[in-house]
């Protein structure tokens, strides 16, 4: 069975996970902003060592692809390509709105009942989301919203709807009291979906080219008054 690495950092969470094939193996995560770049190369390494493992067996590394912080995504993507280059094997990218969304499916009782939103905040009343029934297909595309009270309004009017993630709470204000909006709380990005969700890809040989490959950043980047990046 294959060995993959998952990645997750599009975020302020910082998560690794090893899985034999759809077996997990173990995960590590930090909770700790600004920490990617100082401890994910650490993590992975005593993650694999932890499971009985060296990097020379691993199979492929999954990364969380996006849409998410720009620094995060530049940390998670240049960490799992450094690895696909040195160790020659293959690289996979997962959306970080599906990897969400799974932890909220397979949670979910009769989850054909619902459509799942996974929202990322993006600053002020903007979000990354997208809408996906439980086979993670797209009833709405990726993309940034400004929330507003009419916001999924047609879906909401028919469906009831399990939102969830970061920028999740600012659409509560919102549409708090439509019966069909539904909030789980505490879902955070993890790389335990994003293997799950990546040993399918590694099946059908849905590879990455490693040298071109480039997270979904979804938005233009821009550049703050101290000349950082998001």
């Amino acid at each position: 069975m294959p060995l993959l690495l998952a990645l997750e950092t599009s975020t302020t969470v910082c998560s690794i996970a090893l899985f034999k094939g759809q077996l997990l193996l173990g995960a590590s995560e930090l909770q700790i902003e600004k920490s990617h770049s100082s401890h994910i190369t650490v993590m992975v390494s005593q993650l694999v060592e932890n499971c009985g493992a060296t990097l020379q067996d691993l199979s492929a590394v999954a990364v969380s692809g996006g849409p998410g912080s720009y620094t995060g995504l530049r940390i998670g993507t240049s960490t799992a390509k450094g690895l696909c280059f040195s160790l020659d094997i293959p690289l996979l990218e997962v959306s970080t709105l599906y990897g969400l969304a799974l932890q909220v499916i397979a949670a979910t009782p009769n989850p054909e009942r619902y459509l799942f939103c996974p929202m990322l905040d993006a600053r002020r009343m903007e979000v990354y989301t997208c809408l996906l029934n439980s086979e993670l297909q797209e009833v709405s595309p990726i993309e940034p919203i400004v929330l507003d009270a009419q916001t999924f309004a047609n879906k909401l009017a028919t469906q009831p709807v399990i939102f969830f993630g970061s920028g999740a709470q600012k659409f509560r204000e919102l549409v708090g009291g439509n019966p069909n909006a539904l909030f789980v709380d505490n879902i955070l990005p993890s790389a335990k979906t994003i293997g799950m969700l990546a040993f399918n890809k590694y099946v059908q040989k849905t590879f990455e080219d490693v040298a071109y490959y480039e997270p979904f950043y979804l938005k233009d980047v821009y550049i703050t008054g101290a000349g950082r990046k998001h």
